[in-house]
């Protein structure tokens, strides 16, 4: 297996939450390259992505109100965010897919960006105020808030103390209501916003309603605008009849190979899980990347 594939493989592997982590981390590490080769500031770089808090700002840059999400003030903002995001991320995975997890975190991320454009614009101690938003903070927080709400009880270990998730999400809403005259008050405001998603999205699927598959299906349905449509060559078919008995040999055929397939993947997935990755053969890498791809 080349490099590219292995890598290609390694990536595929990942969760969801591990692949937004790392595509977080690459933003900042390459515009924090940029800033320093160019000698440039963080906001001659951020300024295109970055949320404004004036309408005709976002109005001109309305792709801003995701793209925020993606950009970091500094090191221990990130490394905050995306700590909190991998935990919470697995909780959130063993419940539920991918899909789900995206749109409770792209919404949670649009939710924060809104609350802050609309109290810059709002709120008369913020209307002289010129700054903009940047952070996965919000879309973190509906994460976190999800979780804490839809299984509120479920306890988790904290250090050395056993807590109760609704106790976890309880605390971090509190400390960013008391924060906010103290400190980067839009962000806190961003952080609120996110939670707020996060536990109205949960409340409602406790009802059964899915608030944000919307959100999933637009981007579904614009991402198939991209894919190239399959023209199927023209040809002749002739009708003819088919035994019975042949049809259901074929058939069993094919079950047979899909479960003979099916199980060398789990075999090679067992030895992932007890001896990791390295110790798979290059013919086990090959056959397990090629599955991925099918």
């Amino acid at each position: 297996m080349s490099l590219r594939n292995d890598l290609r493989y390694r990536f595929a592997m990942l969760s969801v939450a591990e692949k937004l982590i790392f595509i977080n981390a690459l933003v900042y590490i390459l515009s924090g390259l940029i800033v320093f080769l160019f000698k440039l500031s963080d906001y001659a770089v951020s300024q295109w992505f970055h949320l404004p808090t004036g309408f005709m700002e976002f109005i001109v840059k309305p792709w801003t109100l995701i793209t925020y999400s993606f950009f970091h003030g500094g090191f221990f903002h990130i490394l905050f965010n995306m700590i909190l995001l991998y935990f919470s991320g697995r909780i959130f995975l063993n419940l539920f897919g991918n899909r789900r997890f995206l749109n409770v975190y792209f919404l949670g991320a649009m939710a924060g960006g809104l609350v802050f454009l609309i109290s810059y614009n709002l709120f008369p101690v913020f209307l002289e105020t010129n700054t903009y938003l940047i952070g996965a903070s919000a879309a973190v927080m509906a994460i976190l808030i999800f979780v804490c709400t839809y299984i509120p009880n479920q306890e988790v270990r904290v250090i050395f103390f056993n807590v109760k998730l609704w106790h976890i999400g309880a605390f971090f809403v509190l400390l960013d209501l008391i924060q906010i005259p103290i400190s980067n008050p839009g962000g806190h405001l961003a952080h609120l916003g996110g939670a707020l998603l996060g536990f109205i999205y949960a409340r409602k699927l406790n009802e059964g309603k899915d608030i944000g598959a919307w959100f999933g299906n637009t981007v579904a349905s614009f991402g198939s605008w991209f894919k190239p449509s399959k023209k199927k060559p023209l040809r002749t078919v002739h009708r003819k009849k088919v035994k019975t008995q042949a049809r259901s040999r074929t058939h069993s055929q094919q079950g047979r190979s899909k479960d003979i397939h099916q199980q060398k993947i789990d075999a090679i997935l067992d030895k992932i899980s007890k001896s990791g990755y390295e110790s798979l053969s290059k013919e086990e890498k090959d056959y397990l990347f090629q599955a991925g791809k099918d």
